[in-house]
C-alpha cells in the first residue's frame, strides 16, 4: 500500500473511532486492563521526557515543538513550567481535545500553540523538537523522510520515541499480541534502532540519552540527539 495511504488511515481512525480510544487511554477514566497498560506505558515515557528537560534546568528559554501531540499529554505539563510549545497532530479531533484540556489546566495561557498538522507539513525553527509515539504509524521508506524534516526544524536537539524492531516483538506482533484487536489500531511498524541512530547522524545529530519503556502491551525506545 503506498505511503499516502498510511496517512489517510491514520487522519481518518484518529477523527473517528481511534479517538474516542485513545481519549479516554490518555484520560483518567475507567479502561480496561490493556488500555490501562498502554496508558501507564505512554506516561512512563511522557515523565521521562519531562523528567530529562526538567533536569536541565532551562525549560522557560526554551522553544519546543510537540509533533504528533495528541491530547496535549506531554505539551501541557511543559508549558505550565514555562517553555513555549507550538504542538500540532494530524487528527483535527486531537487537537481540539489537547486545546480544551490546556484551557482548563493552564487557563488562557500563551505559551502553547496548538496546530492541526501532519508531520511533514511542519514548519518553524525551534530549539527542540520531539516526537512521541508516531512513527510507529509509517513505514520504514517513509520514517527517513520524517525524521530528516524533523532534524531540519530542531536548532539544538530531537526527542524521539518507536516501537523497536526486535526479533521478539516481531514475532509478538505476528501473532497479533503487540496490538491486541486488529480493529482497535492503525498498522504498526517496528523500526531498526540502529537504523534510527544512523538517520540521526545523517542530519548532524549524536544521540544523547535513551530510555526504554516496556510493559505488556507497550514497548517504546527513547532516543535524545542534539546538534554535533
Amino acid at each position: 500500500m503506498k505511503v499516502a495511504d498510511d496517512k489517510t488511515i491514520v487522519r481518518e481512525y484518529f477523527n473517528s473511532t481511534g479517538f474516542d480510544r485513545w481519549r479516554r487511554i490518555y484520560g483518567d477514566g475507567e479502561v480496561n486492563k490493556v488500555q490501562l497498560d498502554i496508558r501507564n506505558g505512554h506516561q512512563q515515557t511522557v515523565d521521562t521526557v519531562i523528567g530529562w528537560l526538567k533536569d536541565d534546568g532551562n525549560l522557560p528559554q526554551l522553544s519546543i515543538c510537540d509533533a504528533g501531540c495528541g491530547v496535549g499529554s506531554l505539551s501541557i505539563p511543559l508549558a505550565a513550567d514555562g517553555a513555549k510549545v507550538y504542538a500540532s497532530d494530524i487528527s483535527e479531533k486531537m487537537v481540539t481535545e489537547a486545546k480544551d484540556r490546556a484551557l482548563q489546566a493552564l487557563g488562557n495561557s500563551e505559551n502553547t500553540i496548538f496546530a492541526v498538522q501532519d508531520l511533514e507539513s511542519l514548519g518553524g525553527s525551534y530549539h527542540t523538537v520531539i516526537c512521541l509515539d508516531v512513527l510507529i504509524h509509517y513505514p520504514q521508506e517513509k520514517v527517513e523522510e520524517m525524521i530528516s524534516h524533523l532534524c531540519s526544524l530542531a536548532k539544538s536537539r530531537v526527542i524521539m520515541s518507536f516501537a523497536p524492531k526486535t526479533w521478539a516483538l516481531t514475532i509478538l506482533k505476528k501473532i497479533g499480541s503487540f496490538f491486541p484487536g486488529p480493529s482497535k489500531a492503525t498498522r504498526a511498524y517496528l523500526h531498526r534502532e540502529a537504523d534510527v541512530v544512523k538517520i540521526l547522524q545523517n542530519n548532524g545529530f549524536s544521540v544523547q540519552r535513551q530510555g526504554m519503556t516496556k510493559t505488556s502491551f507497550y514497548y517504546s525506545r527513547l532516543l535524545e540527539a542534539t546538534r554535533k
